[in-house]
């Protein structure tokens, strides 16, 4: 009779949770359909944000996933929260490498209508140098401080001559000149001040802000050294000349190397091949490292001379770089000369 009863109980109970069946359905049902459709959908949307931003900003997949959890899917929010990151972890590098000696790195020039510059940023390896994100740090640099030359709102008459050194580190001491209105002229920026310069249009914050984010992503100290720039009106030219070539692969007209130079010249007309000869007389400046111009009336010297034109012609030892020049048609006014690592040694031994 018990089991009779349980097999009774059993089958009452199985007809209760059969009639309550339907409802528990019609209760999940709502839910269901709910979580699935949207959750699919906002699936493939969240995939597509994911790659959007890792294509824009070339961070890992879970920084980018992280940034649009926390940003609530806001691409644009999701990328400043990334840059402020890659800052802080960058200036936290940065700041553990500082005092690492930055020998090796590259110099970069940049010319545009009538303003020329020439930059330099350190880092620790010849490896890192080749690293396309630092010849980018590079045009960045470049671009930040063309940008400078050409804010400067002075209508250009004459060019006016600094008083000159162009070699190791009296270059960086070498600041802004003021000069009379309406003048072309030749400035440099030290570390600090090309520090401070902003990033450019695109980018936030200033050039630091950039050197911090290329020490978090390379993993080396690297400083920006130091620029010159030149802007010249009418009549006057700039010759400029890299050693060892590398164009930028985004910005065709930066050229990068390990010694660069720019000769300032004056001529009464434009006319062909003076391109060429600008590039031959940098060509000079980069293998003679003269210190200052001198003048066609100065005594040939030897190799040991340290006047432009006075000194044996790199390409023509026979003849003085005055000889080469003055039947030319131009006049040799000023020069830059920049040599990667130049002035370290120095900067040791103090």
């Amino acid at each position: 009779m018990s089991l009779l009863r349980s097999l009774s109980l059993h089958l009452v109970a199985r007809a209760g949770s059969c009639s309550a069946g339907p409802l528990r359905l019609q209760s999940l049902q709502p839910w269901h359909t709910f979580h699935t459709g949207p959750w699919l959908s906002s699936a493939a949307s969240s995939k597509e944000l994911l790659m959007k931003l890792r294509r824009k900003t070339g961070y890992s997949f879970v920084n980018c996933k992280k940034a649009l959890e926390t940003c609530g899917g806001d691409l644009k929010q999701a990328e400043s929260w990334l840059h402020k990151q890659a800052q802080k972890e960058g200036w936290s590098r940065a700041a553990k490498l500082h005092g690492r000696k930055t020998k090796e790195g590259l110099i970069g020039l940049l010319q545009e209508g009538n303003t020329t510059v020439l930059v330099e940023v350190n880092c620790e390896t010849d490896f890192v140098s080749r690293n396309l994100k630092f010849q980018q740090l590079v045009q960045q640099v470049a671009l930040g401080t063309l940008l400078h030359c050409q804010n400067l709102k002075d209508q250009l008459s004459t060019y006016s001559k600094c008083e000159h050194a162009s070699r190791g580190s009296s270059s960086q001491r070498r600041r802004e000149k003021q000069v009379p209105l309406g003048a072309g002229s030749l400035g440099f920026l030290n570390s600090s001040e090309l520090s401070e310069l902003p990033a450019g249009p695109e980018r936030e914050g200033c050039l630091k802000d950039q050197l911090a984010l290329a020490i978090g992503k390379l993993g080396e100290n690297m400083t920006l050294k130091r620029a010159a720039w030149v802007k010249v009106p009418a009549g006057f030219y700039v010759g400029s000349y890299v050693h060892g070539a590398i164009h930028s692969p985004s910005l065709h007209n930066l050229v990068l190397g390990k010694y660069g130079a720019l000769v300032i010249c004056e001529t009464s007309e434009r006319r062909a091949g003076l391109e060429d000869l600008g590039r031959r007389l940098g060509q000079h400046v980069v293998g003679m490292a003269p210190l200052s111009v001198g003048s066609l009336d100065d005594e040939p010297g030897g190799e040991a001379e340290t006047k432009m034109l006075s000194q044996p012609y790199l390409l023509d030892p026979s003849i003085t770089l005055g000889q080469y020049v003055q039947p030319q048609g131009v006049s040799v006014v000023d020069f830059v000369r920049f040599e990667c690592g130049e002035g370290e040694e120095a900067a040791e031994a103090e």
